[in-house]
């Protein structure tokens, strides 16, 4: 498991290194980020939710039934949109009111 960046998208605006619990994120010469150890990424998303430009995804490996998928998250108001992409093209989107679900 673990994340990909896409460093033309990237903002260099470090709040995925912030939040990544296992310090993996750097930053390279023109601010833009990286993972340094991909292999030790544990999938915990945080820095997917963080990143404003929708720059990070979460690769999605056959081992655990994403055959190459891709995830990355979108937010609109009170909906967080979980997009996944498919190697093939097709585009899974899943919807979360943000408020409706901090009811329970």
């Amino acid at each position: 498991m673990s994340i990909v960046i896409d460093k033309s998208k990237c903002i260099g605006c470090k709040r995925c290194r912030n939040v990544c619990p296992g310090s993996l994120i750097k930053t390279d010469e023109n601010g833009k980020a990286y993972i340094k150890y991909p292999k030790d990424c544990w999938g915990c998303t945080s820095c997917i939710k963080e990143c404003p430009t929708y720059a990070i995804s979460f690769f999605l490996g056959s081992d655990i039934g994403g055959m190459g998928s891709k995830v990355h998250t979108e937010k609109n108001g009170d909906i967080l949109s979980w997009l996944i992409e498919k190697p093939h093209g097709e585009v899974i989107k899943i919807d979360i009111n943000q408020k409706e679900s901090n009811k329970y």
